[in-house]
């Protein structure tokens, strides 16, 4: 059998083409996407040069359906509606065993490391197809693994409600976030962004200040907010240089900050800054992916949870549907600043 998949063949050369539809295992399911949402990492992959191999099929925030399964698959069946969990892990490893998957020193993951969503069909093991509940569209169900990365970034800090909370970039994760804080319990949540549309849909989902650090000054706003103790809880979802650099001044002495977002380039800091960790003795950490045991493990069982009882709002958060022919097309609208305000999902 054939299927049509976007196969990247290099920088910026992303080609709709006829491939083999994969093999099944014995424990594998065989999945026809209904819907695939462009990450922000799969961005520099196919802009760039941070692709793991070529040819490769990206796309590993997914849904569709059960059409296929192996011979000694028992948990799902044919027909059967599924959200695709990327995470491939060898569970045979230390981390593993203590069902830190993530952590996996030989993992693999659908859509980067191995061929993904951006396809018909797209093939895993079976313990990775999260059955979704009726009625809720695959469209949604697609969301469930980015609103599981901030489900994680919070459960992985051991949030505590009712604390001043900031949130550093308003991306899809960032967004995500923010509503997961308010879900949680925060006393207050300050939203940071240079974009006054993104600021503007922060305030919808529950921001209670709105900085635009394009034109303000964060750190005078903040001393206005928090009466200069700074925030309890810093959370960086940008990446970028110069709000994880921020995170250090906008700290609370004793407060908890999370770098969630990824960074593509260099980052130093000055001595004076560093310190701040030091004098402050505010808890670093960093967030990865969002996995646990009995896989794919809590964070997901939440984020699909809030997604399904509409806690977690979405109306908002999907910039454009397209056909996967136009796979090409729209990744080029990623170099032109503003043009793409969310999710780009493509739908079959």
């Amino acid at each position: 059998m054939k299927m049509k998949a976007a196969v990247l063949h290099g920088k910026e050369d992303i080609r709709l083409e006829r491939v083999d539809v994969p093999e099944l295992g014995s424990h594998d399911v065989l999945l026809k996407v209904k819907a695939a949402g462009i990450c922000g990492s799969d961005i520099p992959r196919v802009l760039g040069h941070a692709a793991f191999f070529y040819p490769l099929i990206l796309g590993h925030e997914f849904s569709g359906e059960i059409v296929q399964v192996g011979d000694r698959v028992t948990r799902v069946k044919p027909g059967d509606r599924a959200a695709g969990v990327p995470l491939l892990f060898c569970g045979r490893c230390e981390d593993c065993l203590k069902g830190n998957y993530a952590q996996c020193p030989s993992y693999s993951f659908i859509g980067t490391k191995t061929h993904g969503a951006f396809a018909e069909y797209v093939v895993m093991p079976e313990i990775n197809a999260l059955p979704l509940p009726d009625g809720l569209s695959f469209e949604h169900g697609a969301m469930v693994e980015p609103v599981s990365i901030a489900v994680h970034a919070l459960r992985h800090m051991n949030f505590v409600p009712g604390q001043d909370v900031v949130i550093l970039g308003l991306g899809t994760i960032g967004m995500f976030v923010l509503q997961c804080v308010n879900l949680c319990g925060a006393r207050s949540i300050t939203a940071v962004d240079i974009s006054d549309e993104r600021l503007a849909l922060a305030a919808k989902y529950g921001a209670d200040h709105l900085v635009n650090a394009a034109r303000e000054d964060l750190l005078e706003r903040t001393r206005e907010i928090t009466d200069n103790r700074g925030f309890e809880i810093v959370l960086e979802c940008a990446g970028s240089t110069a709000t994880m650099l921020q995170s250090f001044e906008l700290a609370a002495n004793k407060a908890n900050v999370c770098l969630v977002g990824t960074p593509h380039e260099e980052l130093r800091f000055p001595p004076r800054l560093f310190e701040k960790m030091h004098r402050k003795e505010f808890r670093l950490t960093g967030s990865w992916m969002s996995y646990g045991a009995p896989f794919p493990g809590r964070d997901w069982e939440m984020a699909l949870q809030w997604i399904a009882s509409g806690q977690i709002r979405l109306e908002d958060m999907i910039d454009r549907y397209a056909p996967l022919d136009q796979a090409g097309e729209m990744f080029q609208l990623y170099k032109k600043p503003g043009a793409v305000k969310g999710k780009i999902m493509f739908v079959f």
